[in-house]
């Protein structure tokens, strides 16, 4: 007699209580540095197939001692969040204008049309043709 067919949600719910706990099986790898996560995960293995179940959770951890430790609950996370959250202007940072002398100004406006300011391999000021790009609509045409 042939088992009625099994959705894998119906599986999940169903397996989630009969796997054991175990604790250390996970790790992340930081740099060069290797951590063990403190979560418990429930794991079944069987051949060709795996269940893994993890606690629904997302965790805020503190690294101390080569270790990772979950940060309680009334805990000041002020310094984390500063640390880990992505501000828009960390990428963009924007060199302030720097003023040129009005005797390089000069200079560089004497420099023949075509050419750009290059430097040799001992360091030396040069004439350097200037590259001319074609224009998109010649480029990809």
């Amino acid at each position: 007699m042939k088992q009625a067919s099994r959705s894998v949600q119906n599986v999940k719910n169903s397996l989630k209580f009969k796997a054991h706990p175990k604790s250390g099986i996970l790790s992340v790898k930081v740099g060069v540095k290797k951590y063990q996560i403190p979560i418990e995960a429930r794991m079944i293995s069987g051949d060709g197939y795996m269940f893994l179940s993890f606690p629904a959770c997302s965790e805020l951890f503190t690294i101390e001692d080569k270790t990772l430790k979950a940060m309680e609950a009334n805990e000041d996370a002020s310094a984390a969040f500063d640390e880990l959250n992505p501000s828009r202007r960390k990428g963009k940072r924007r060199g302030s204008n720097v003023e040129m002398p009005p005797a390089l100004v000069e200079a560089l406006k004497n420099l023949p049309s075509g050419f750009k300011l290059g430097y040799g391999l001992d360091g030396a000021p040069k004439l350097v043709k200037a590259r001319r790009r074609a224009g998109r609509k010649a480029a990809s045409g």
